[in-house]
């Protein structure tokens, strides 16, 4: 083995320890480098370790936490018709309670050769997991990037929806229907794009309610990404008072309505509810949910783009693609029982225009 790591060093022009990490599939090595150790490994005769093989270029993996939430199908719709059109074949692994998990879906996919990897909401949006997964990733030569959820240490690019814009314009709409009491629904704090959503709301109802600290603390409730969760979020916030509750996701927001129809609220004529995601059918529940559209379409293009660019050999930059997010009013939103309605801003005029324009409303 020393005169294999000799030989294909001086073949490279690089140190021995350099090969190592290339054969190990270790971090720290540029693309350059690597592929003059491959290329040396080739012109030696030597086998190429399975896991550094020409990768095939019809091949990218899709990972997403789970396929209930029909959000994730949407985003694995959208980046599979992308790929599909580029000549790329999708391969989709699924996440499930008791059974794979990331880095075992991640190994897998490696070892089948893809030419890249795609993340929605992984655990790069978890700020408790340890990002060094990526960076093993990266030493590895596979592509990747990740969606909803930043890193600061993880190099490569990312594709989010402006969550703060989206708190801001749930908590405007809110408030020009009169409500003064509002709540917001989110999953566990750990999660990036809860810590942004939270910032959002803070900031929202601090600057059009002139509600701030403990007190606006008080008005926010962490739960699960599930109808259940949302059920029970909203539970604690309509026992504080409120009288509209903004949630997460449209899963949440589901379930926010069931909280008040519990109690004998009807929804919007008691307790105005907002979700996040606009999913497929979420146009069609009763009442018809006014939500926060995350624009799916647009992130998912993005993101595949930024992939092909990375497997042709132009890395993408360390950075964030940011979406707008845009309003859909429908019917889980209404004035306060008690009639009162402030004028509308110009800028929520025009977030709704656009919205009804996109649902046919």
């Amino acid at each position: 083995m020393t005169a294999r790591l000799a030989d294909i060093a001086v073949q490279a022009g690089v140190s021995e320890a350099t090969v190592s990490r290339v054969l190990n599939g270790k971090p720290g090595v540029s693309a350059a480098t690597r592929e003059s150790v491959l290329a040396a490994l080739d012109v030696l005769g030597y086998e190429r370790p399975v896991r550094l093989r020409q990768r095939s270029a019809g091949l990218v993996g899709l990972i997403t936490p789970e396929l209930e939430n029909p959000i994730f199908p949407a985003f694995a719709q959208v980046i599979s018709q992308a790929l599909t059109r580029q000549g790329f074949t999708p391969v989709l692994a699924t996440q499930t309670p008791g059974g794979s998990t990331e880095d075992e879906l991640t190994e897998m996919l490696v070892d089948r050769g893809v030419a890249g990897i795609i993340f929605v909401s992984g655990l790069h949006a978890d700020t408790t997991a340890d990002p060094q997964r990526y960076e093993r990733l990266r030493g590895q030569g596979v592509p990747f990037v990740l969606i909803n959820g930043f890193s600061p240490t993880v190099r490569a690019p990312f594709v989010s929806p402006d969550d703060r814009a989206a708190m801001r314009l749930a908590v405007t709409h809110l408030v020009a229907l009169g409500h003064r009491s509002v709540g917001l629904a989110v999953g566990p704090h750990r999660f990036v794009p809860v810590q942004r959503k939270t910032d959002g709301f803070l900031r929202a109802v601090e600057e059009q309610l002139g509600l701030s600290g403990a007190a606006a603390e008080r008005m926010i409730a962490q739960s699960l990404y599930t109808l259940e969760g949302g059920q029970a979020a909203a539970s604690t916030l309509l026992d504080q008072g409120c009288t509209a509750v903004v949630c997460a996701s449209d899963m949440m927001a589901l379930g926010a309505v069931r909280a008040a129809r519990e109690r004998g609220l009807g929804v919007p004529s008691q307790v105005s509810v907002i979700g996040f995601d606009d999913s497929p059918l979420i146009a069609f529940t009763d009442p018809p949910l006014t939500t926060i559209r995350q624009p799916v379409q647009a992130m998912g293009q993005a993101a595949v783009r930024a992939l092909l660019e990375e497997v042709s050999g132009t890395p993408a930059p360390h950075s964030e693609f940011v979406f707008l997010p845009e309003l859909v009013v429908r019917g889980s939103t209404a004035g306060v029982p008690d009639g009162t309605v402030r004028a509308v801003s110009p800028l929520l005029r025009t977030g709704e225009k656009r919205a009804e324009d996109q649902t046919g409303g």
